[in-house]
């Protein structure tokens, strides 16, 4: 599947932001097999007086914007086309959870993608009572890997209801699951702090979600989103498994990967600091549109 993507974020500012600089992870990413990033800009209005491209520990793809001019309104746009690759349906061949345990124990490597970076505490997801006790009911004696996600995961997505208006980006995960309610960054965050409560390997994925109209209904140009699910480590066979818990799905063609990482604070979109007075506006637009209705 062909899809073009186009992302805006939009900030007014009540006053002129005079300097700033914006750390920015907004670019889909190549995963061999399974992503391809064919073409892609990523651009700001104003334009910046400095530009710097790198990756982070994890592999990410960053942008940092540096801006000396004074400006009311600040852009940043991305315009990507990416080829998504279906994968074939993989048995569950993932190990019990008492073999997990042994094959990460065995795993001699320390490189971006090996599980132990995922199974510790991380800046957004401290150890909570609630949410070892929410896993250990969840998942019995003897389940494999893969199952625990899943059940995991489909328990969270029928105990707890989407709100856009019921939580923030600060919102700590124990409040929204104290809650029951939140967005899709609650949703895997409560999802990942359970999983590594059985010590199984979890880590966040941020990206880009096709989303259909309903029904009989007519899409709408920016009505796609910037969405977040996880990735956790079934073991040596079946390696790293995505899985959304917002929509209860393992991770399809409709999923288009930006960052990875512990949790948020490692795959924030955009990040920055400016000088300036009074509040701030801002504006979020995604399309994700598939090449076949261009």
């Amino acid at each position: 599947m062909l899809y073009d993507v186009t992302a805006e974020i939009r900030y007014d500012y009540d006053a002129p932001s005079v300097s700033g600089r914006t750390l920015l992870r907004l670019m889909p990413a190549t995963l061999p097999g399974e992503q391809r990033l064919i073409a892609g800009t990523l651009a700001a209005d104003p334009p910046p007086a400095e530009r710097t491209d790198s990756r982070d520990f994890f592999g990410n793809a960053m942008t940092e914007f540096a801006f000396r001019d004074a400006s009311r309104t600040r852009v940043f746009r991305v315009q990507a086309r990416v080829e998504r690759l279906a994968r074939a349906p993989r048995l569950d061949l993932s190990p019990p959870l008492p073999r997990l345990a042994e094959e990460i124990a065995a795993l001699a490597s320390l490189a971006p993608e090996a599980p132990h970076h995922f199974l510790a505490p991380s800046p957004r997801l401290r150890p909570d009572p609630a949410f070892a006790a929410f896993a250990r009911e969840t998942v019995p004696p003897g389940m494999t890997a893969l199952a625990a996600l899943r059940a995991l995961g489909a328990r969270l997505h029928a105990e707890m209801r989407f709100d856009a208006a019921a939580t923030t980006v600060e919102t700590d995960p124990a409040e929204a699951f104290a809650a029951r309610h939140g967005v899709c960054q609650d949703f895997s965050h409560i999802l990942i702090a359970c999983l590594r409560a059985l010590a199984i390997p979890a880590g966040y994925v941020s990206g880009y979600l096709r989303t259909l109209p309903p029904p009989g209904g007519t899409r709408l140009a920016g009505a796609d989103a910037m969405h977040a699910w996880v990735r956790a480590w079934c073991g040596l066979e079946l390696g790293w498994v995505d899985y959304d818990p917002t929509n209860d799905l393992m991770v399809g063609t409709d999923h288009l990967r930006v960052a990875v990482g512990r949790d948020y604070d490692d795959a924030t979109p955009l990040r920055g600091v400016l000088r300036s007075a009074g509040a701030q506006q801002s504006l979020h637009r995604v399309d994700v549109l598939p090449l076949t209705e261009a």
